[in-house]
């Protein structure tokens, strides 16, 4: 897939998803799979409501079909067909009139953002209520008004999806992204948008993988959980893992490794980020998913990847997320990110010198040659020299990377060349 078609198709995806009305249940998560569907073939799972999950239990699910605070005119003044953020999430069905002192202790606005409207749920108290901005709520008479919330909260399921790309080894590498949210486009959407890519491209590109790459797109928490407790039996065999969340924004990359804080793949997106604008943090049992996966009982080498993190820019969790907040080269940024990990994954390996005895005579070999009239051919002079000294047959080109400061992509090129002139040899399980 091009770079220009990536950020269309990944712009389109997010504009589809972004009217459905999402939450941790319910018809809008299978809209959404519907039309991620159309990108991916999805096995999709549906859990009853009841079901024991680890320490939960799933839920009732949740529907709207509509919901609006109408003044004695007859305006709509609140009005979920214009957003679907002016409801609370799981909301009982209400049917009232009420007046504006009646009615205010239900109204939820940011008085300190009065032009947005707020993102608010209650997921496991049956209640109700409506988000509108502190503007609005300012110009509100002391009514009556009509209420109305015309929704459902029964028993039904929980719906997760899950793609896999089936790759030579059964060792998995995870890549989770939550689908719980409703209008909010990058704090979900551009998240759901670039795993989407990503699968695609790997399909495209690769074939068959050295891994085998499994998508998971879930509720939050809530999903996370239930993917864990019906899937204990095949954990072990993931080796590599990373929540994906605030995908689009135009903030730098920012990493936060895995609760082991050295696994596998902390080395991996530390090589990757290295020449990009970036953060690292340590882990902590607080943000997205990555904190199902890193309990302690699992403990999953899984980290997590955003753009600005969970609750980092002042539009999370508002309306102000909206489609003009993400952009399509942030999302290109991210996924080419998430590609240069895959690279990482398929091309790390273990090599033997064949030629260990002093250095070896490159010129003769026609590898000097090669780099003549190279931007980075002191670069590329370094990475084979590196490898060289490094290729023992117990360190991988990972560890010359680390070892050596040099970009991941020089250390696999200087091996390509190194191995196509006769002096390294692949080790290990992979040779």
């Amino acid at each position: 897939m091009t770079g220009d078609r990536a950020r269309r198709d990944m712009r389109v995806l997010v504009e589809r998803l972004y009217p459905l009305c999402r939450s941790i249940t319910g018809d809008g998560v299978r809209a959404t799979f519907d039309i991620v569907g159309e990108h991916l073939d999805l096995d999709v799972h549906e859990v009853p409501t009841g079901t024991q999950v680890l320490d939960w239990t799933v839920p009732k699910e949740w529907n709207i079909r509509d919901a609006y605070v109408k003044d004695a005119s007859g305006a709509r003044v609140v009005d979920f067909r214009r957003s679907n953020l002016h409801v609370v999430g799981y909301s009982v069905p209400v049917s009232a009139t009420m007046t504006l002192e009646e009615l205010r202790p239900r109204l939820h606005t940011l008085p300190e953002q009065p032009d947005l409207v707020p993102y608010r749920t209650s997921y496991y108290a049956e209640t109700w209520g409506f988000c509108l901005s502190r503007r609005t709520l300012d110009g509100m008479g002391e009514g009556p008004y009509e209420v109305l919330i015309d929704s459902t909260l029964a028993d039904g399921h929980l719906t997760y999806a899950e793609h896999v790309v089936r790759g030579r080894s059964d060792e998995e590498v995870l890549i989770s992204c939550h689908v719980c949210h409703p209008s909010l486009a990058n704090d979900n959407l551009a998240g759901i948008a670039v795993a989407t890519a990503l699968a695609g491209r790997l399909a495209g590109e690769i074939g068959r993988p050295r891994y085998t790459y499994r998508f998971l797109f879930a509720p939050g928490t809530i999903g996370a959980i239930t993917w864990l407790a019906r899937n204990r039996d095949r954990l072990g065999r993931i080796r590599y893992g990373l929540t994906l969340a605030c995908a689009g924004d135009r903030g730098a990359l920012t990493y936060k490794r895995s609760r082991r804080g050295d696994a596998g793949i902390d080395r991996v997106m530390t090589a990757v980020l290295r020449d990009r604008p970036h953060t690292i943090v340590d882990f902590s049992p607080y943000g997205y998913d990555e904190r199902q996966f890193c309990s302690p009982g699992f403990d999953l080498p899984v980290g997590s990847l955003t753009r600005t993190p969970y609750a980092g820019y002042p539009e999370y969790h508002t309306s102000g997320d909206d489609l003009g907040f993400v952009t399509p080269s942030a999302m290109a940024d991210t996924l080419e990110t998430l590609w240069s990990a895959v690279e990482v994954l398929e091309r790390d390996s273990r090599y033997e010198n064949l030629s260990p005895y002093g250095e070896p005579q490159l010129g003769r070999r026609g590898l000097y040659g090669s780099l003549g009239g190279r931007s980075d051919t002191k670069q590329a002079q370094m990475a084979m020299l590196w490898v060289l000294n490094l290729s023992d047959g117990d360190h991988s080109l990972l560890d010359v990377a680390d070892r050596s400061g040099l970009p991941f992509q020089a250390v696999a090129e200087a091996t390509a060349a190194l191995e196509g002139a006769g002096l390294l040899k692949r080790v290990g399980e992979d040779a």
